[in-house]
């Protein structure tokens, strides 16, 4: 298995909702919110199974994030196998 990074830069208020995004495709370990300046906000790893109850706190911490702040990136850890990256 290999990891990759990959950075997206949104706005406050479609942060929730590409964080909603990538928490579904399900590959992803871990996801860090930076600002303009590029000084990490919040970072929270993701483990396999954690859904519901258990990332609702992370996704209202990030509600409340995405009121007070402007444009942000988000950086994904992403897990594939390294035949998936040869491929490619």
């Amino acid at each position: 298995m290999t990891t990759t990074k990959e950075s997206f830069r949104v706005n406050g208020e479609l942060l929730l909702n590409k964080i909603k995004e990538l928490i579904k495709e399900g590959n992803v370990r871990k996801i860090s919110i930076h600002d303009h300046a590029g000084k990490e906000i919040m970072s929270f790893p993701l483990t396999i199974g954690v859904v519901g109850t258990l990332i609702a706190p992370v996704l209202a911490a990030i509600g409340a994030l995405a009121a007070l702040i402007g444009d942000c990136t988000i950086t994904v850890e992403r897990e594939g196998s390294t035949s998936e990256q040869e491929m490619n």
